[in-house]
């Protein structure tokens, strides 16, 4: 550990020199009320910026223990103190002064969702910030005063006003705590009351836009409440009583006319896996976390799936037990992505027609009189839907506006009427059984099996030139791996830049550490859950960095799905 005078010293020393003496810097530093660690430092100003850290001792920073007692209340603490950070980092940052990226500071944007960050860190014996500087230079010359200012006056005033308890908005941090607290306590108890997902009364789901996930002004949107049918209550530790919409375990219909909120309703549950910020308007819009938005994905590629529960007897006798392509169509691709949903565990399909490939859904009467089952692979999701229910205990939640033929396998069918949910159940029954349909089931008495596949190394390649391993992402949608690229524009339910960037480290974590033609990729899953709720995001990076943001198993495992070298070893199927 250095004092402050050695870095002014070094700062000193190195003005006016070539950009790359800043390495001079690399090291920890002690600033009496925090230490700062300069642990990467940038090659020239136009690269990334160079990361930084700074630890506050908990004696200093003062935060009650109660703020940060268990992962929930942590996770929402680290949350809220890196909104705070980010925003005051804007305030101060002096950019534009210099070449590049002189004089940034920023720490990790948060999204509206609270999910598990490495730009802060809070326990018992420190709270710790992670971000990036652009440190100062004129062409590639190192501006030793402007780094001075930077460091001597404008990162201590940051970190004095955002990691220390005694001057930040005490009543914010225990709103974001207990939101999040709440949040969870509906989760945990959704299976014990046989329920998938909870919207709370009161809840704003419609957003501003396409582009902008805030919630729409209150003056312009209707507030959520629950039809007398489905209403249920839980009891939460801070809000007390919370009544909501209560969407029981099974097949549920959302049906309605368009721009009613059909799909607002699914997209509310879709993100409901994670935690909201307070404001959002879904902050108790809560569904089970081992919930997996399904969609047809042309083109993606497929590395053998056992998609027979859906497509058999294809042209040419391709193999749909063991079934790999390099660009699936919308059918394929929609069953590949249900049963590598099913092999990842999940236990929730949600599901929405205008996403979904239409053969895919729905078969009837007078296309089954015209084209016989013989000739026709597909067997469509209707005949399935139960089965996945009744079989394998996974539930689903489907927007359906085009085909009433649901309503004969639905067990709850939900109407958004100008975004107010309606039970229409009964009405839905009533009609089934009205207008009756001659259409014949084709999903035969079982399921299938979910084969568990075994991933081999020979199928990831993250070699790039000199690079024994290369992964960056492309914005949120995408991760350069080695000289390939995986797509996962499609992958709805990653919301952030930062889990994409996890999940790229975490496929070369799982390549070096546990991949060896032997276990599953379940089991790859698995470990790599376990070592990061034992560890923390730092376990899957070279050196400690600020700008990862923790994905779930099943995006983990979209990405390894749609890399287009993978080749998978067959295990012995379950038969279900």
């Amino acid at each position: 550990m250095q004092d402050i005078e050695k870095l002014k010293s070094v700062l000193k020393r190195i003005d006016g020199r070539p950009y790359g003496f800043y390495r001079d810097l690399k090291g920890w530093y002690d600033y009496g009320d925090f230490r700062l660690n300069v642990d990467y430092v940038q090659p020239d100003p136009f690269a990334p910026p160079s990361q930084v850290a700074v630890r506050v001792d908990q004696s200093r920073a003062g935060f009650p223990e109660p703020l940060y007692s268990g992962p929930v209340r942590r996770i929402a603490l680290e949350d809220c103190l890196v909104r705070h950070f980010y925003r005051r980092a804007q305030q101060v940052s002096v950019r534009g002064k210099g070449t590049g990226h002189s004089g940034l500071l920023a720490i990790d944007r948060p999204s509206q969702e609270v999910i598990s960050r490495s730009a802060m860190v809070v326990n018992d014996r420190f709270v710790e910030a992670r971000f990036v500087v652009g440190l100062p230079a004129r062409g590639r010359t190192i501006m030793g005063r402007a780094a001075l200012e930077l460091f001597l006056e404008i990162i201590p005033q940051l970190v004095a006003g955002t990691l220390f308890y005694r001057r930040l908005d005490a009543d914010l941090l225990k709103k974001f705590v207990e939101s999040s607290e709440d949040a969870e306590t509906i989760r945990n108890g959704l299976e014990e009351k046989g329920l998938v997902a909870v919207v709370a009364d009161g809840s704003v789901l419609p957003r501003r836009s396409g582009v902008d996930d805030r919630p729409l002004p209150e003056e312009k949107a209707v507030k959520f409440a629950a039809p007398p049918e489905l209403a249920v209550e839980f009891d939460c530790p801070n809000r007390g009583k919370v009544r909501g919409m209560g969407i029981p375990a099974g097949v549920t219909l959302i049906v309605g006319g368009g721009y009613h909120g059909k799909s607002t309703l699914l997209d509310a549950l879709e993100k409901g896996v994670y935690n909201h910020i307070p404001g959002d308007g879904r902050e108790l819009a809560v569904s089970r976390a081992d919930a997996v938005k399904i969609r047809a994905e042309d083109g993606r590629p497929i590395a053998g799936v056992d998609i027979s529960p859906f497509i058999k007897n294809l042209p040419l006798g391709m193999d749909t037990k063991n079934f790999s392509t390099q660009d699936a169509s919308g059918s394929t691709s929609q069953a590949a992505n249900i049963m590598e949903a099913l092999e990842a565990g999940a236990k929730l399909l949600l599901l929405d027609e205008d996403t979904s490939a239409t053969n895919f859904m729905i078969r009837d009467e007078r296309m089954q009189a015209l084209v016989s089952k013989d000739k026709e692979p597909i067997t469509p999701f209707i005949d399935k839907v139960r089965q996945l229910r009744q079989d394998l205990g996974v539930s689903t939640i489907l927007v359906m506006g085009g085909s009433g033929d649901y309503f004969d396998v639905a067990d709850r069918v939900i109407m958004m009427d100008e975004y107010r949910p309606r039970d229409r159940t009964e009405d839905a029954g009533g009609i089934a059984r009205s207008f009756t349909t001659h259409r014949r089931a084709e999903g035969g008495e079982r399921f299938g099996s979910v084969k568990a596949r075994v991933p081999l190394a020979s199928g990831f390649d993250p070699r790039k030139g000199k690079r024994a391993a290369y992964a960056a992402v492309k914005g949120r949608g995408g991760i350069l791996f080695g000289t390939g690229y995986i797509d996962l524009s499609q992958v709805e339910q990653l919301v952030d830049i930062s889990q994409t960037r996890a999940v790229a480290d975490i496929i070369l974590y799982l390549l070096k550490k546990y991949v060896d033609g032997e276990r599953s990729l379940a089991e790859l899953l698995d470990l790599a859950e376990a070592d990061l709720d034992r560890e923390g995001l730092d376990c899957v990076g070279d050196y400690l960095r600020g700008d990862y943001a923790r994905p779930r198993r099943f995006e983990i495992s979209a990405a390894i799905n749609r890399l287009r070298t993978l080749e998978c070893r067959g295990e012995k199927a379950r038969d279900q």
